[in-house]
Order: C-alpha cells, then structure tokens, then sequence
C-alpha cells in the first residue's frame, strides 16, 4: 500500500525536489517570492501553498554564496495555543518566533559571529540549555501556556519592531548578506481578526532594503486590518488551479506517480480515464487526491463511484462542519452555507447538467451572485471558500437583465458525488463545461431570507473556553490515517492534549513502531492538531 505525504510538514527540506512537480504558475512564483517585493499566497488548505514556501527556501538556501539571501522559513501554526494574561501576547510570541528562527537559519548556514553585537542583541543570551537563546525559552512558555492559561510572562528581552529592523540590517551589513527574506507560513490564527490585524501591521513594519517578508493565508477569512493595503504592499498571487488547464491531468498524475509504489503505478496507468475522474474531482488540490487515491488504490469503477460519493458528499463537508463547532456564532454561518451549497446549489447544477447532456448542450460548474446580497451571505461563501468546497471565479460578472455580481465555480467532486454513477458522467460534464452557463441568486433570492432575518449575533472571536473543549476532543477528529490514530490509541493518546503532551518515547510503546517510526507518528500527529486548532 502507498504511503502518501499530505503535508509539507512531514517531508524533509533536502527531499522536497524529489517530489515537486512544476505546476504551471509554480515557476513564476518561486520567482516572485525570490524578489524583493513582499508576496502573499491565497489558498484553501492542501493546495500547496507550504511546499511553495519551502522549495523557495530550498532554492535561496542552494543559491546563497552567489546572491547572498538568507531565507528564513517560519511557521504560526501554534499561535492558538497561547493563553497568557498579556494583551499583546500575540505580538509578542510573533516577535520571538522571528528572532528564534533567524538564528536558527543563520547558524544552519554557518554564520555564528560570537563577537557580534547585532547576534547577541537577537539571541539575548544563553538560556538554561546551552543548544537554547533566551529568547528560545520565551518562546517555549508561549507555547506552553496552554497548560495554565492566563499565567503572565515577562517578555522585557524582547527588542521592539524597530530595534528588530536594525538588528537585521547590522547582521547583514557585518555578514555581507543582501537580505533576509522570511516566508511565513499559517500566518495567523484564522477565527481571531484582532491577530491577523497584527500579523499584517508587523508584515508591513518589516518592510525595509535588509528585509522581505511573504506570507500563506486562506481565501475568505483573511482580516488585514487599518494599516494594510492589500492593493499596495504585497503582491497577491491566488494557488487555485485550473482544471481546465491543457496540461491538468498530467501534471497531476505525475504528482501522484513520484509517492506511490509499482502496483498502485501499473493501476493508474491501466485505468487513466478513472485516475482523471479523481483528479478533475480533487479540483486542483492535491491532498484531496493523495486521499481519494489512497481510498481506492485499485482505481476501479465500483471503488472510484464509491471513494467519490464518501469523500465528496460526507468526508469535505463532515470538515466544513466542525468549523461551526469551534466558534460561537459562526456555526450560523457555517450551517447556512452547507445547506445553501448541498440542497440548493449543487442540486440545481445537477438537474441543468443532465438536461443539457441530454439535449448536447454546455454543462456547468458555476453559480453566480447578486453584488447587493446580504453581507451575511458574503460571509458565509468566503467560509465556503476557505474550506474549498467553493471557489472565486470572477467580480463584475454581468447576468440575466445585464445585473452584476461574482461567479463561482463549486467543487467538482461534490457536484460527481450526486451522481448515481459518477464514472459515467464526469468526462461528459467537465469537457463540456461553460462559465456561461451559471445558476443565478439575485440580491433578494429566498433562498437568503434564513440568514439575513436572523437575529442572532454573529460572533467574531475565539476564546480560552473554546480552545480548552478543543484539547479535550478525540483525536478521531484529527486528519490521520487510520494507521496512525490505531498506534495513537494502543498507547492511551485519545484526546488531542495528550497527544500535544506526549513524547516520542511514549508512541514507541506502541507494538512494532521504534525510532523512525514515532518520529514520523508524532510529527504528523502534531501537524494535523496545528491544523485542526487553526481552523
């Protein structure tokens, strides 16, 4: 059976080439994200916005005795474990997680200048463990306030924004380096807006001649605050991709050839049309066609209708939903937009498609809306977008009686998974697909009068309370194999704090899992609690 990367997380930075398959946009990207101006990839989870970052590092770290940049990879994926009794805490632990993982790559390439004052002003000196900065040992307490929350640090060895700045630009001047560009990957927790505020603040207040910083968000939830303009500083670059690119189901299959063993291999190439059913389904995301593949490895009829209907009609939306469970008041959001897309939208592009099937006509994956729909309604599709189940296609798209609004396309597999047999239709449907073709819901539709008349408040936070029901679920709700979570539980870890506690030793306890094994267990277990605590 193959065993697939769905993370970047899990892979290792020198073993991320052999695996990298150049989209058509990928280049031009890397290149951007290269130059000195700061660049922000937009993307729903599991589109690859992580192994962008990370092969830019790669590419900077390979190239940098000829062009000097230090690139400097750095990840917020544990910003929603902090609890302290600071105001700023968010502000703070930003800060010391760029001071840590600057050092980190300037010692990783060599350059540990123990004369230099500019070092030592960002390390603060040795902590406790000699391997340790200070600066590393705040760091830790952040990230372990979780454990006793509204506990109060001291973070007075922090330097401020500016000093930050300065200190970069004496380290480069002594080291001969051109710039420091940061990636910045799970840029702020995605149900806080007053973080993503600050994230976006401290993006631009970065911005200088020594330093670039780029940054990974979602579509949808993004807040960017006051003092960012999106228009103005940073360059916006969106990860969808297309599935009617020419080259789509090859660069795909490709992807999926460099992770799986010969017999998965030879079942693929076998069955292309089935294989391209799965890819067209996974619209444009590798990891929802990593897991459909790993769900149906023989790739045949019965298993690939079946993966299709589970995946695409209960597994995507069973995600959607938790989100209404994390946050008070969103779940009014989350629960409109799922019964909004499953029982009117999709419904109504399925009955289009098999009249126009039947009559030789274009089909349709899009459904247009009013500009002057409820803000609500807004909202609730920008969560649909984060999750991914629907897209942006286009602003300012005219409709019936010449009104304007925005296109969107929904999820292909979703739309296959009503399909009584999805491998009968979906070539048929997707080869004669048309963006003019599209369901219409005008600024007054009725299907809006559910969520524009109710009066409860929609809430925009995220809580102490919140965070510590979350620590306190199984870790069923995780995004593991089946594999993994058996070995979680042959150990007793069945809630996601005991996994965040434990250490590797403790998974070695499990029957046939040594060194590597727990290693490769605990970080996957750890990526998906990031993953599932950010949103």
């Amino acid at each position: 059976m193959s065993e697939f990367f769905l993370r970047t997380e899990e892979i290792k930075l020198n073993k991320l080439t052999d695996l990298f398959v150049e989209m058509s946009q990928d280049k031009v990207t890397i290149e951007k994200l290269k130059s000195s101006s700061p660049v922000i990839l937009v993307g729903s989870r599991g589109m690859g916005k992580s192994f962008l970052l990370r092969m830019t590092q790669l590419e900077l770290k390979n190239e940098f005795e000829e062009k000097r940049i230090l690139p400097v990879y750095v990840t917020f994926r544990r910003s929603s474990l902090i609890q302290t009794s600071n105001d700023k805490q968010f502000q703070l632990w930003m800060l010391s997680r760029l001071c840590s993982e600057l050092v980190k790559a300037l010692r990783l390439q060599g350059i540990t200048p123990a004369t230099s004052n500019a070092f030592n002003s960002l390390t603060r000196g040795i902590g406790r463990n000699n391997s340790d900065t200070a600066i590393d040992e705040l760091l830790e307490k952040f990230e372990n306030s979780w454990k006793n929350p509204g506990i109060e640090l001291d973070a007075s060895i922090l330097p401020t924004i500016d000093n930050f700045t300065d200190i970069i630009q004496d380290i480069c001047e002594e080291q001969n380096i051109e710039r420091i560009a940061f990636f910045i990957d799970e840029a702020a927790h995605i149900f806080i807006p007053e973080n993503q505020r600050q994230f976006f603040t401290m993006f631009r207040d970065l911005r200088t001649p020594y330093i670039t910083v780029n940054a990974a968000v979602y579509p949808g939830v993004t807040m960017f605050g006051d003092t960012f303009e999106p228009m103005h500083d940073a360059t916006f670059i969106n990860m969808a991709r297309s599935i009617d690119e020419d080259n789509y189901i090859f660069k795909m299959k490709e992807l999926v050839l460099k992770q799986v063993d010969d017999s998965m291999r030879k079942n693929i190439n076998s069955r292309s049309e089935n294989f391209s059913i799965l890819a067209y389904a996974a619209n444009g995301n590798p990891r929802h066609l990593l897991k459909t593949i790993a769900q149906c490895e023989k790739l045949n009829t019965n298993s690939v209708n079946k993966v299709i209907r589970e995946y695409y009609r209960t597994g995507i939306w069973a995600e959607h939903s938790q989100l209404g469970e994390k946050i008070t008041g969103h779940d009014i959001l989350v629960d409109w937009s799922r019964d909004f897309i499953e029982n009117i939208v999709l419904p109504d592009l399925k009955d289009k498609n098999d009249r126009y099937l039947s009559e030789g006509k274009k089909t349709t994956l899009y459904f247009w809306v009013h500009k002057n729909a409820p803000q609500l309604v807004k909202d609730a599709l920008r969560i649909l977008e984060y999750t991914g189940i629907v897209s942006g296609h286009s602003k300012g798209i005219k409709a019936s009686k010449s009104e304007v609004g925005t296109r969107y396309s929904v999820n292909f597999g979703c739309l296959l998974a009503l399909e009584s047999s999805a491998t009968k239709t979906a070539l048929d449907i997707i080869h004669n697909s048309s963006v003019a073709r599209m369901s219409e819901f005008g600024a007054n539709s009725k299907s809006f009068i559910q969520l524009s008349q109710s009066s409860e408040k929609i809430w925009n936070g995220y809580t102490d309370d919140i965070l510590q029901k979350q620590l306190n679920k199984s870790i069923d709700c995780l995004d593991l194999t089946y594999w993994q979570k058996q070995k979680l539980r042959e150990v007793n870890l069945l809630t996601i704090a005991e996994v965040l506690k434990a250490p590797e030793t403790k998974l070695m306890e499990a029957y046939y899992v040594g060194t590597v094994k727990a290693r490769q267990i605990k970080n996957s277990a750890l990526a998906a609690v990031y993953e599932y605590l950010s949103g």
